[in-house]
């Protein structure tokens, strides 16, 4: 199902990071079985013994929007220049924002994140901003002008889930005109599953494709799950309850039932 961002159509709810694969043939492999709509890249990439040029040649040949990241970033200056380095490298004011506070959780640093938010938006970006599922964080971006969201599931890598779906809800019920994104701890399909039935809008995740054991074939059932997910939502999911509700009407038996 297409999701809008702007003027430009993402074919996919599926957002990958194209960090950590066992090959580049593997990453190529993974983007096509799971067809995102937005490829995750940053700036950092090691280019190592040639490896970089065939990396770029791989993500070009897919045609695919790229959302450079701030990834590594620990401090507002440091995020600030990254950024501006991005914009020159892929002509495009898209950014994800990545301020980090803790080298144990990856936790953003909310407070350098907001300062560095408000900068990037006066420079005439558009950021994605990495988040904890904090709601007053969440206020101070949308009051900064993100029309985007990205709180995470669980810390960067740790295939956790969705270490808190109260905190999730209630950001997407509170924001329900913004894009929002789980970005960050995703490990299995029905983690994604369980946030896109919540009425989140994409999920970004890279590490629970790039170490499976068979990154391809869970990419696809990544792009499988997500997809499912979206058309539950949108479906109407039934409402858990305490009791038991017959599924054949007691008004009447079925005429196999009756007695002769």
């Amino acid at each position: 199902m297409p999701l809008h961002i702007d003027s430009t159509i993402l074919q996919s709810r599926l957002f990958l990071g194209t960090a950590t694969y066992p090959s580049p043939e593997i990453l190529r492999q993974s983007i096509e079985a799971a067809q995102p709509g937005l490829l995750t890249v940053s700036l950092r990439r090691e280019n190592a013994a040639g490896k970089g040029q065939k990396f770029w040649d791989i993500i070009k040949s897919f045609n695919i929007p790229v959302l450079p990241n701030t990834a590594g970033c620990y401090g507002v200056d440091e995020a600030v220049t990254t950024a501006e380095m991005a914009r020159e490298v892929f002509e495009s004011n898209w950014i994800k924002l990545e301020v980090l506070g803790d080298d144990y959780t990856l936790q953003p640093n909310p407070f350098a994140l907001l300062d560095a938010t408000e900068k990037l938006i006066a420079k005439g970006f558009k950021v994605f901003p990495y988040m904890t599922d904090d709601l007053v964080l969440a206020q101070r971006l949308a009051e900064a002008g993100c029309d985007i969201l990205m709180p995470w599931g669980a810390p960067i890598g740790s295939g956790r889930g969705l270490n808190n779906p109260y905190a999730l809800k209630i950001l997407r019920e509170r924001f329900p005109d913004k894009t929002l994104v789980v970005d960050a701890g995703i490990g299995a399909p029905s983690h994604a599953a369980a946030a896109m039935e919540m009425g989140y809008d994409a999920i970004l995740l890279n590490t629970a494709v790039a170490k499976a054991g068979d990154p391809v074939q869970m990419a696809r059932a990544f792009a499988q799950s997500i997809d499912a997910g979206r058309k539950a939502y949108r479906s109407g999911i039934i409402a858990p309850q305490e009791t038991g509700t017959p599924s054949t009407p007691l008004i009447d038996k079925p005429f196999w039932h009756q007695e002769q």
